[in-house]
């Protein structure tokens, strides 16, 4: 493998970790045995690597892997997993309002849409698969950060600029604020021209088995859609599929 113009200690790093692919346990020497690190700067990364939670040191001073890798593990497994476990509810939830329908999940700052399915409608609207939004803006992102935690939603708030992207955007930090203890409070989100003028969403949040909220759902279209009784029918239909999605993935209420 080559890794020209790369940070070297990160290269000696991944040299490190990639030996517990073959070997469940090693020692200080084994490892200096086979990188060629000087001692005392394999002990640095290796301590570092321990306090972080990538390994583990165990009584007899050997190292293994560390629960850290379990986490991401099981992070990337649920992420791969949730488009197959979605996508059928999907279908059915577009056969049944008859709008394009969403996924997407949290990628750092923002949301990434991952999965999606198009109304039969003429006019659309438009989102495509990998298309990325602000966590602010728009109904899908939203439910990601409504029902991040605390502290790490007051955080995003406090280091993002609000930007507009259309007549509807919510650009005051109050206003969000009051909006997010909203979403959580009835279980949904709706919004009306955020990400692009005369179109509107509804989401919802879809849970993992501890609980934890690690996708939205949505349905988009037309403002016109988007009113009155029917609105209040789509997203019933959004919060059921949701649910039934959360289901499939191990969560129970």
């Amino acid at each position: 493998m080559k890794y020209a113009q790369k940070n070297t200690t990160v290269i000696k790093t991944m040299d490190i970790l990639n030996l517990f692919m073959d070997h469940i346990k090693m020692s200080l020497p084994e490892l200096g045995l086979y990188t060629q690190i000087p001692r005392t700067s394999l002990l640095r990364m290796l301590t570092s690597l321990v306090e972080m939670g990538f390994l583990h040191r165990d009584a007899s001073g050997n190292y293994e892997l560390g629960l850290t890798f379990l986490h991401f593990g099981q992070l990337v497994a649920e992420r791969m997993d949730i488009r197959n476990i979605a996508l059928p509810v999907m279908h059915r939830l577009q056969q049944e309002a008859d709008e394009a329908v969403n996924l997407a999940i949290n990628d750092g700052n923002e949301a990434i849409y991952v999965e999606k399915i198009n109304t039969s409608h003429q006019v659309k609207v438009y989102t495509r698969i990998g298309r990325r939004a602000p966590l602010y803006g728009g109904a899908c992102p939203r439910i990601l950060l409504a029902f991040m935690p605390h502290d790490e939603r007051e955080k995003y708030i406090e280091e993002t600029e609000l930007i507009s992207y259309a007549a509807g955007t919510i650009l005051n930090k109050e206003d969000l604020r009051r909006e997010l203890v909203e979403v959580c409070r009835v279980g949904y989100s709706v919004s009306h021209s955020e990400l692009q003028d005369f179109t509107s969403a509804v989401a919802a949040p879809i849970y993992n088995r501890r609980g934890q909220v690690i996708a939205s759902l949505s349905l988009a279209g037309l403002t016109e859609r988007f009113k009155g009784e029917r609105l209040q029918f789509l997203i019933e239909l959004v919060m059921t599929a949701a649910r039934e999605i959360s289901s499939r993935l191990g969560w129970r209420v």
